[in-house]
Order: C-alpha cells, then structure tokens, then sequence
C-alpha cells in the first residue's frame, strides 16, 4: 500500500540552543523531567493527527482518480468488469469525503482535536464496516479479472499504459496496486488511532474516547474479515449446478456417502426424539416469509406469462382484415380505430409490458435461486453442527474438519440472519414496483384507447346519447340480432345442402334403370371413390359406379361394409364411400302431364341442382347483409371448382341453349353467391337465371354459365333449381 509519509517537524535552532544552554534547569528535577517528557509526548501526539490528517487527503485523492480518470478511460472493459473492479468506490468515496471533512474541522480546536477525531471515529464506525465490507467481498472477484487481462498480451498493455499515465507510482503493478488501497486504508485505521493513543496521557479526557474509536476500528476490521469469509461460504454453495445423471453418480465417493449417511441418522433421531433439534425461532420466521415472497414472485411470473400470450393471440386476430359484407356507417369507423390500436397501441403496450414488467419479474426469480440454495445448505450443515455439538460434549474435543464444519454453519447461518431481512426488503419492494408499472402501463394504454376512439365516437350517430341510454340501446340491438341468428340458424338447419353427385359412367343408364325399377329410388348409392376389394366377398368398383343397397352390415353385424348389388354381381363394399344417389323427377311429373306409358324418373348424370321440394319456402323479406354474407362464406365452400380462371364464351344472344330441361322452366338461384373473379356473376337467394350452358368450356358440370340482370358469367351448378309453373313449390320469389 502506497502510504504518504508523515512530515518530520525539527526543533528550531533557538529553541535547541535555548535547551543546550540551561541543562541544570531540567537536570535532576523531576518537575522538568516530566514537563520535557509531556512535551515530546504532545509533539509526537500532533505528529500522528498530522501524518492521519493529510495521509487521509492523499488516499482521497487516489479513490478519486480511480473512480473518475482511470474508470471512464477503460472503456474497452465490459460494464460487468468495471463493475467488479471497482465495486462499491462511490460510496466509498462519499464517506471518506464527509469523514475527511470532519477531521479537518477539528484543526480549529487544537486543544480538543484529539478528542474529537476518537469521537469522529466512533460516529463513522457503522458506516466505514458497511461500505467496506462491500469492497472487501469482492476483491477477490476483481483478482480474478485481473489475473485474466495478464493472459492477454495486448489488452494489458493498454491497461498499464492508462494506469501509469494517471497514477506513476503505480509501476508495473498497475491495477493491483489500486485495488488494494482500500483494503490498507481500513487496516491501516487502528494503527493511526494507537500510534495518537501512545503519545496521549492516561490522565487526559481524550484517552478513553480514543481508547474506544481504537477497539472500534479493530472491530470494525473483525468484522470485516469475517463478513468477507461468510461471503466465500456462501459464494460455494450459491452457485446452482445443473449436473446431469452421471455427473452426479460420478461425485458419489465414500466420504460424500459417509456424510450423507450420518446426516440421515442425525434427521431420523430427531424425529424419533431421540435427540433434541435446535430451535431458532428468528431464522425460522425470515425463512418463512422468505418463501411467502418467493411464492408471490413465481405466481406473478406464470400469471404476466399468461396474460403475454393472450395478448400474443389477441393481436393475431385482425378482425378488420376480414370482409363481412357488413354495410357500411359505424362499420368503417370501427375498422379504421381497431386496425389503428393493433398496427400501433398494443404492440408498443406489449414491448413496454415485456421490458419493464417481464423482464424486471425473471430476473427477480432468477435472484431468488442463490438464497434459495443457501437455505437449503443450511439444514444440511445444521445435521452436521448438532451432531458435532453432541460430540463435543460427550468427549470435549472435535477434529479439524468438524470443526471446520461447524464454522461453516455458524457462518452460514449468521450470513443469512443479517441479509435475509434486506433480501426480503428488497424483494418485496421490487415485486410491488413491478406491479405499479403493471397497472401504470394498463392506465396508460386505456387513456390511449379513448383517446384514439374520441374522434371516431364523434361520427357516430350515438355519440350524443348518455351511457345508460347507450347501455340500454347495445343490450336491444344484440337481442334483435341474436333473435334473428337463432331464426336464421333454426331455418338454415332445414335446409339440406345439395349432395355431391359424382358424373355417371358412360354407358350405365341402362343399368341404372334396372336397378331403380328393381329396388326403388330409396335403395340406390353412388360410389364417391375407387374401391379396391380387398376379401372374397369385396367388390371392386369404379368412382360413380351406382349400386342397389341390399343390406347394410355385414354377416358378422358390422356395420361398417354393406352388401350391394351392382346388377350383376352382389358383394361388400365401405360402406363410408357409398352416398345416397338422388333420382330427380321428369318436369311432366312435377306438373301432372305424365302419360301412362313414360317413365315417371330421369336420372341425373351429374351435379344437378337440388331438387325443388327441398327448397324452403321463405315467406320473409331476403336476409340482411350480415347474414347474407354467413351464407356466402359458407356456401363458398360446397363449391369445388376453386377460383380458378375461366373465359366467357362469346355466345350469340339467340344461341339454343345447352341443356333444354333447364330452359323449358325457371331457374332461380338457391343460395347467394359471390362473383370472385370477372368470369363470375354474383347471385342473390331467390333472384331468377337465365342457364345458358349447363358446363364450364372443360366440360365441367359442376359450373354453369348464366345470365343475370344483363351480366353473364360462372356461377356453382349446386347454387341453382328449377322452379317450374307460375307457382312453384320450395322458396317463394321475393315480390
């Protein structure tokens, strides 16, 4: 430690000529004996508040230079290095700033400065012990990186370089020769006070006031020594490892299981009262609110984590994006505030919430991990303490290890007595901040919710109506809706959608005949995809080859294969690729004009539209737009020819239409329909067509070129129905 040497005081010349020339003066009197050893005593006593004085300016001087000059010039060193090296030097320096303030104002009262530099150290003391130890703990840590910067060549000679530009008498030592002087400062303390002790008087009013500071500094640097020691301890069993299987059967060896072993025994005891456990009521009231303040952390944590995943959900959802077919007015206004709060007001509410609410509460749970552990070793050394306690009254001496072990319990346990309190402090006041940034952030995004949503309830029809009224007029327009969602959804129920017919194969009318003159139109299926018979009995069937059911299980009673008869051959077939084939009857039928001799059945050799009995009748006015669109987004799903392009034939306005049956009757459109494309035309439930082919250009039947209003264009086969005679039977058209 680089300490400022005192100045030596001399005599002056007259002062020692004055003593030489009168010797018999003091010479054998024991008055002048004592007035000659007084006067030294003062002198040197004067010399050492000088040499504490201005030792004490130069040390400031140094702590300064370290926080200011060499500190803001490492700036190639991490902020975690610089950190640890050097710890706690601001506090450090605010005190010895005050208590260096002090010592100076005692040169006023020279015949009191000793007295009051004792009393100054002893008002310090509690505050020298508690910015020290700080510094002390962590000198070791700051040993460690600089022995680190030693093995790098090129990063040590820009340390050094910095270090003897500020401070030269450092020399090679360079950061080591800093860090310490703190740690020689605070030994160097009771030293100071002895040497002024020495050279004071027993009989003085100061002795016993400096008799007190000195013991004082030698407690304070006790204290210090062991605080630093209990911080090792804790510092080995701090540390969590996550250690694998093996790694652990690999740390098994006979002492750790002659340990173990022993504590068990000493546990067992216990609880059978064979032995007495140790009480500390104190310990055990910290521990358990310890883990109150633990179960609040990890409660908070799982609960903001729940809540930043339904925040995560809620912003995929954009209700905006979606068109609804919802006329517009309050519509667009809502679709303009809600598209602005999830592009700008929610995501920056969720980086907010993750920076200054998560973030905060995970590295509060990860601190709650080291105590955590120590708690836990405690209980482990406190086995092995009591049965060391036991030993050392049954034969009044203990090994070097259990001795060792039971300093470390002590060390352990009054570590934790003196900083669990500040621990859960500390904790508490963290988790409740936590949560007045929680519900901060909450106020802040609603006032920014009705901010943004003023200029939008200004064009609103409603935005003069007072909230009881407002209240009052939601609850009966959701009512009126809901009642019309569950009509709609009573009438939609009954209305079959038109199955999927799969096209005919060529050259089986014929066969189909037989079989519907057979087993009737209630018994005919259609086979919706290739089947492969796998059995005996199986059948192989092509994809819309018509069958007649015959039974439907099999001879073990399942009913999952039924047996069918194809007009020449009966066999077993799934029965989930088998569809009920619907037999549409002849025009003449449906309007009485059937002669004797004509078959009263047609059979329909592609995706028909739906027969005209299984139209409702709709006696209301159409649907509003909101169900309008309902119904397009789900029809727009039974129809399977895609969006893809299709080019509109040029066909003369006089051109015979394709399919004569449905140009003979009415067609009028079942569903509503949404044109998606400019090959398309878009149709309302009810609205009348015009079929000008039965196909797309491909042949495909599952498409229908029609004309509507003027407009030609595309739209699903499914969506269309005849509706034959000036009073048709299934849905009335609208007047």
């Amino acid at each position: 430690m680089h300490v400022t040497q005192p100045r030596r005081f001399t005599e002056p010349a007259d002062m020692a000529d004055h003593g030489a020339d009168e010797p018999s003066s003091g010479t054998g009197s024991p008055d002048g004996e004592g007035r000659v050893s007084a006067d030294r005593s003062l002198l040197h006593q004067r010399l050492a508040v000088r040499e504490l004085i201005d030792t004490e300016v130069s040390y400031l001087r140094m702590l300064q230079l370290c926080a200011s000059d060499i500190r803001s010039r490492l700036q190639q060193l991490p902020q975690g290095d610089l950190d640890v090296l050097f710890s706690n030097i601001d506090d450090v320096i605010k005190v010895n700033s005050r208590f260096l303030h002090d010592l100076q104002e005692t040169a006023s009262r020279e015949e009191e400065q000793v007295q009051l530099i004792g009393n100054i150290f002893l008002e310090f003391q509690e505050e020298l012990e508690q910015v020290y130890k700080v510094y002390c703990a962590s000198y070791d840590q700051a040993l460690l990186l600089v022995d680190a910067y030693r093995k790098e060549p090129e990063l040590q000679r820009e340390i050094q370089g910095i270090v003897e530009a500020v401070v030269p008498q450092a020399g090679s030592s360079g950061l080591s020769f800093l860090l310490v002087i703190p740690l020689q400062r605070i030994t160097k303390y009771p030293l100071l006070l002895q040497k002024i002790l020495e050279n004071t008087l027993p009989d003085a009013s100061a002795y016993p006031v400096l008799q007190r500071a000195t013991s004082a500094l030698q407690d304070v640097n006790t204290n210090i020594n062991e605080y630093k020691r209990r911080k090792e301890v804790a510092s080995k069993y701090t540390k969590v490892e996550q250690l694998t299987l093996r790694e652990r059967l690999a740390r098994i060896n006979t002492h750790s299981l002659s340990k173990k072993t022993t504590r068990l025994s000493q546990l067992l005891k216990q609880e059978a009262g064979l032995v007495p456990r140790t009480e500390d009521k104190e310990f055990d009231d910290l521990e358990e609110r310890f883990h109150w303040v633990s179960l609040c952390v990890n409660e908070m944590k799982n609960n903001v984590a729940a809540y930043l995943a339904n925040l995560e959900a809620f912003l995929r959802f954009r209700l905006q994006e979606y068109d609804l077919d919802i006329c517009g007015g309050p519509v667009v206004q809502y679709c303009h505030l809600v598209r602005d709060l999830q592009l700008q007001a929610f995501p920056e509410f969720k980086q907010r919430l993750e920076g200054l609410v998560w973030q905060p509460l995970c590295s509060l749970a990860k601190a709650l991990a080291g105590p955590q552990n120590l708690i836990k070793k405690r209980l482990d050394k406190l086995l092995d303490f009591e049965r060391v306690e036991e030993k050392l009254l049954e034969v009044g001496s203990v090994s070097y290890e259990e001795e060792a072990a039971r300093h470390t319990y002590q060390a352990l346990n009054s570590l934790l007595v003196t900083e669990l309190p500040q621990f859960n402090q500390l904790a508490v006041q963290w988790l409740g901040q936590i949560l007045c940034t929680f519900v901060a952030l909450q106020r802040d995004l609603a006032q920014q919710v009705l901010q943004r949503a003023e200029g939008t309830l200004a064009q609103l029809p409603h935005h003069h109506i007072p909230e009881p009224a407002f209240r009052k007029l939601v609850e009966d327009a959701l009512g009126q809706s809901s009642h019309q969602l569950h009509s709609f959804q009573k009438n939609f129920e009954k209305v079959q959608p038109p199955p999927t017919m799969q096209p005919l194969l060529p050259g089986a009318e014929r066969q189909v005949q037989a079989l519907l003159s057979r087993y009737g139109p209630g018994k005919l299926y259609q086979v919706t995809s290739n089947i492969s018979g796998a059995g005996t009995l199986d059948l192989t069937l092509p994809r819309g080859q018509i069958v007649a059911l015959l039974q439907n299980k099999d001879t073990k009673g399942k009913s999952g294969r039924w047996l069918v008869d194809t007009g020449g051959h009966r066999g077993y077939v799934p029965a989930g690729k088998l569809e009920l084939y619907r037999v549409v009857p002849r025009e003449e039928e449906l309007t009485g004009q059937v002669g004797p001799h004509q078959d009263s059945r047609h059979l329909t050799q592609e995706p028909t539209p739906a027969p005209v009995p299984s139209v409702p009748t709709v006696t209301q006015e159409p649907p509003p737009c909101e169900a309008r669109a309902l119904i397009s987004g789900h029809t727009s799903a039974l129809a399977r020819g895609g969006t893809r392009e299709r080019s509109l034939p040029s066909l003369p306005h006089q051109q015979q239409r394709a399919n004569p049956s449905l140009s003979n009757s009415m067609v009028v459109a079942v569903y509503p329909f949404v044109a998606r494309s400019s090959h398309e035309v878009s149709l309302q439930a009810g609205q009348p067509v015009t079929v000008l082919e039965a196909q797309d250009k491909k042949g495909n039947p599952e498409w229908s070129l029609v004309e509507v209003n003027g407009q030609r264009g595309y739209v699903p086969s499914s969506f269309l129905a005849r509706a034959p005679g000036p009073a048709p039977w299934g849905w009335s058209l609208p007047s």
